[in-house]
């Protein structure tokens, strides 16, 4: 049973974390925020640095918000490739930059280690249900050592290519369920101003072509109003930013990725940036002067 080290233990990282310690892992842990006491009750050590924890693990497994974060985390002063030593493998979960991931990769593969890109979809209910789907880029030896690992935490594993290629994956990933979300806020949006009641329409429609996991939650938060995160908005502009400047940079037009982007702009505008990213709805919403489910 392999040691392995765990950076960013917040939303995502937490429960992911719990799924392998509960597996038989044991972990060595470190986040800017105070280590989760149940961890450590189970035998989890708490690190001081990010070179503490590649000192004492097998495998160190970074889960944390952007780009910046994680090139703080692998580099920075007491950062992981200080600690890191040949063999080992250093897993990046966040969703990040697919050019820097290229860029971390070369860094840490000229200290002998592999290193993995597998960003996640799934959100927070992903992560507790341990139900992610999990997009590998990497050297396939790595892949198949880490494949146990990641089997704890999702039920979708796939290795997609190199470096960078899983992160290229989650960024398409995020357009899809950001221009989904949008179809299916105007979708409600329109049933409920024509006075159709807006649940059972998302009855009636989740058992034709229409269907897709987005309208069977988002569509269920719309109409509740409830936008707890989940997964924020923030985090899905971020994202969606990945994607316009991969766009800009291979020369293509993203279009209906740029609106959706502007309805989260909006959002964030209205105080919104920490609803769950069904709250999109919510621009629509303001346009249109009417709510889902109001007469």
């Amino acid at each position: 049973m392999i040691d392995i080290g765990f950076i960013g233990l917040g939303t995502m990282g937490r429960p992911m974390a719990k799924h392998l310690q509960t597996a038989g892992h044991h972990l060595f842990l470190h986040d800017v925020a105070p280590i989760p006491p149940e961890l450590v009750a189970e035998g989890g050590v708490a690190c001081k640095s990010g070179k503490e924890v590649a000192e004492k693990s097998d495998v160190v497994i970074i889960m944390v918000p952007d780009t910046p974060h994680v090139e703080a985390v692998l580099f920075s002063e007491g950062g992981v490739a200080q600690g890191i030593s040949k063999g080992q493998i250093v897993v990046d979960m966040s969703s990040i930059s697919p050019l820097a991931t290229k860029e971390f990769a070369k860094k840490i593969e000229a200290l002998g280690a592999d290193y993995l890109d597998a960003p996640v979809s799934g959100g927070e209910v992903g992560a507790k249900a341990a139900s992610l789907t999990i997009m590998v880029g990497g050297p396939e030896r790595a892949f198949n050592t880490m494949k146990p690992v990641f089997d704890k935490m999702g039920k979708n594993v796939t290795l997609v290519g190199g470096n960078g290629d899983g992160q290229t994956t989650k960024v398409a990933n995020q357009i899809i369920v950001a221009l989904t979300i949008e179809a299916v806020g105007e979708a409600l949006l329109f049933a409920s101003k024509a006075g159709a009641d807006p649940a059972l329409v998302r009855q009636a429609l989740m058992g034709g072509f229409a269907s897709s996991r987005i309208l069977e939650v988002h569509g269920e938060r719309m109409i509740k109003r409830n936008f707890d995160p989940g997964f924020r908005i923030e985090l899905h502009q971020k994202d969606l930013n990945l994607a316009l400047e991969g766009a800009r940079s291979l020369g293509i037009s993203l279009p209906n990725t740029a609106i959706a982007q502007q309805l989260f702009s909006s959002c964030a505008a209205h105080g919104g940036k920490a609803w769950d990213h069904s709250g999109m709805v919510k621009a629509l919403e303001m346009m249109a002067n009417h709510e889902i489910g109001k007469t």
